[in-house]
């Protein structure tokens, strides 16, 4: 009898067991916007911190009237509740390449 309902449970487990092991396949389409190009010191924190964890085209489609301080509360937002592992003393060349290239401040 134990023979029998160990013979159950191996079979049960092994049926488990292969319901997790299908993989599943994820597409993500390619980036259709980059981030512009600067010589700001910003641009190259930018390129590892920001478009690691998404597209450019959240940049390019915030508005372009954003003053500084709207720019310095989404990189905190990133930060605080997204947990964008950008540090601290990136954060202010990171906003000033924004503000300037995406914001208020560029140049007209």
């Amino acid at each position: 009898m134990q023979a029998r309902h160990l013979c159950a449970f191996v079979v049960a487990f092994a049926a488990a067991s292969s319901a997790f092991a299908v993989t599943k396949i994820i597409q993500i389409p390619p980036d259709s916007e980059q981030l512009t190009p600067s010589a700001l010191p910003g641009y190259a924190k930018a390129r590892v911190n920001c478009v690691a964890c998404h597209s450019a085209e959240y940049m390019v489609y915030q508005p372009p009237t954003a003053p500084r301080a709207y720019w310095e509360a989404m990189v905190k937002r990133m930060k605080a509740v997204f947990n964008a592992p950008v540090a601290d003393d990136d954060m202010p060349v990171i906003i000033d390449y924004l503000v300037k290239t995406y914001g208020a401040e560029r140049p007209k």
